[in-house]
């Protein structure tokens, strides 16, 4: 990126992108917290709590509250998410300890919060690996989960009296440290982060909890980490897993969107001879950089790990020898309240751009800026510069109105059909498309991969894209409003992509008996997060006036 007004460009997009994969676009509702904070642990310095919060109604969120004693005046907080460790925001090991983390933060001033991934320790309402194909089209599954508890964790810090609201922090590892750069990249209030041992070009999380459908679209999580720019940000590394070239690739790249703003300065890194882990050496080393950033102190020795005592798990547990609100929703129960209020949030919504984004960022479509063409004949390909993709076709040139039209078996099989030979005697433009694995575009595609949508569209969200291209190389080529013909399967490819068009066009699309169910879209237009952008209705809404 050459200017910060690129970047900001580009990061503006990014957070819709993340957001959209996490089912959180449009932000839900906030509901209250409810919090149970209880149990209270007191020593000489510091003081340690069980906290439940109700971060959806009906959904609980365990942790453990950590506050200084003997402060005035109000004091920062740090956001503290665990990875996958086995016992959870309770692991206390060599390689790394949740506990002296928080126990640490306490003795120097700060009020830090530890919590759960979802399906571990205390928040037992889901397992920790789920997300099939009917809760990806509402964005239902982990990583959206853990990341609206994070920002909801930042509200219940907020709201505590003696939290300095401006001066809230984030650090964790592995898939702690994915949760950090997630949140930073989503919510301006973590002034300040340290993901640790995540951040690579190499290896972007072995998780579900770190893999939503659409994540990672033409971006990696080196870009996503660069969007804390230009709040101070810590990159701690270890020669020993993923991050071990981090001081050498990864952190110049991350400066130089810095330096963007004049901030090099704001990013550091520090790396550690060491398997992955968070372990002393590196808490240490986000200790210098927060007590730097944020207490203004650099005096190592104060801000040094001290002897630790871990308390026994029994009483750390929110529930131990205690059950879950009688309130709280079994699994099946949270899903289908994740899907009513999607429904009715989307449903609110009236104003048709903002629909519009909603669709487009589900689908990852987009409107082409320019569209490139190759003939041979009739044979035609067109590709959006830049972009890689290359959509065959048959194109006749000739008057308008022009004409789109699209065979859920290709251009040839669209050819044969007796409406699209009357539109050749007529003499009228018309292009055929081999729509994406269709026709002469079918060709082999391995969808085997664990995150293979991560970071692929669906072959149904590729349709829609090759009919926008095929729709912005009439309206370049031919004046009048082009007609875009859907035929078969190819109908509901259609209506999404007249949804998304900009430009003013005549949509034929018998849909036939698609409903707009999950049923319908699991078997005729897969789509992750096209429930949650309001799947149907709101493709409806969008081509009025052009059937």
């Amino acid at each position: 990126y050459q200017t910060r007004e690129e970047w900001e460009k580009r990061k503006a997009a990014l957070k819709k992108q993340i957001l959209s994969a996490a089912g959180l676009y449009p932000m839900p509702p906030k509901t209250p917290l409810n919090p149970r904070v209880f149990g209270r642990i007191e020593h000489p310095d510091y003081t340690v709590e069980k906290v439940a919060l109700e971060t959806l109604p009906g959904y609980y969120l365990g942790g453990n509250l950590y506050r200084p004693k003997g402060r005035t005046g109000k004091l920062p907080a740090v956001a503290s998410p665990h990875g996958h460790w086995t016992y959870g925001r309770l692991e206390h090991q060599p390689l790394g300890s949740i506990p002296a983390r928080g126990v640490s933060l306490a003795r120097q001033g700060y009020v830090v919060m530890t919590y759960d991934m979802v399906g571990y320790t205390d928040t037992i309402q889901t397992p920790h690996v789920f997300g099939n194909e009917r809760e990806q089209l509402w964005g239902f599954g982990p990583l959206g989960l853990q990341l609206w508890n994070s920002i909801r964790v930042v509200d219940f810090l907020e709201s505590l009296e003696e939290v300095d609201a401006t001066r809230i922090a984030a650090t964790g590892a592995s898939g702690g440290g994915t949760q950090t750069f997630l949140l930073a990249a989503v919510d301006e209030r973590v002034r300040f982060a340290a993901p640790v041992n995540m951040v690579s070009a190499i290896m972007q999380g072995g998780s579900p909890c770190e893999n939503a459908p659409g994540l990672r679209f033409e971006t990696f999580n080196v870009e996503i980490a660069a969007m804390m720019a230009p709040r101070p940000l810590l990159l701690v590394s270890a020669t020993g897993d993923w991050t071990k070239n981090v001081p050498n690739e990864e952190y110049p790249a991350i400066k130089g969107i810095y330096e963007l703003y004049d901030q090099g300065a704001m990013v550091e890194a520090a790396q550690f001879d060491s398997p992955h882990n968070y372990h002393k050496d590196s808490r240490e080393a986000v200790y210098r950089f927060f007590g730097k950033h944020i207490l203004g102190e650099t005096d190592r020795e104060k801000l040094s790990e001290a002897e630790t005592k871990v308390e026994k798990l029994q009483d750390m547990l929110a529930l131990h020898s205690r059950k879950l609100p009688e309130k709280a929703l079994s699994y099946e129960e949270l899903f289908a309240q994740w899907r009513s209020r999607s429904r009715a949030q989307t449903d609110g919504i009236a104003d048709k751009e903002t629909l519009r984004n909603l669709l487009r960022h589900s689908i990852g479509a987009e409107w082409p800026a320019q569209v490139a063409s190759e003939r041979d004949g009739e044979r035609i390909v067109l590709s959006r510069p830049g972009k890689g993709d290359r959509v065959p076709g048959i194109y006749s040139p000739g008057a308008t109105p022009p004409a789109l039209v699209v065979h859920p078996e290709g251009a040839d099989a669209a050819r044969s059909e007796e409406a699209v030979r009357k539109m050749l005697l007529a003499r009228r433009a018309v292009l055929l498309l081999d729509a994406f694995q269709t026709g002469a575009a079918a060709g082999p595609r391995d969808r085997s991969h664990e995150f293979f949508l991560t970071f692929n569209r669906s072959d149904d969200a590729h349709r829609v894209q090759d009919i926008l291209t095929g729709l912005a190389f009439l309206r370049s080529r031919h004046a009048g409003k082009p007609e875009l013909v859907g035929l078969g399967k190819a109908a509901v490819w259609s209506l999404f992509a007249a949804a998304l068009a900009p430009a003013d066009l005549k949509l034929t699309a018998d849909t036939g008996g698609f409903s707009g169910s999950d049923e319908d879209f699991e078997r005729d237009f897969f789509v992750p997060g096209i429930q949650r952008a309001g799947g149907l209705r709101t493709a409806m809404l969008l081509v009025e006036g052009t059937r």
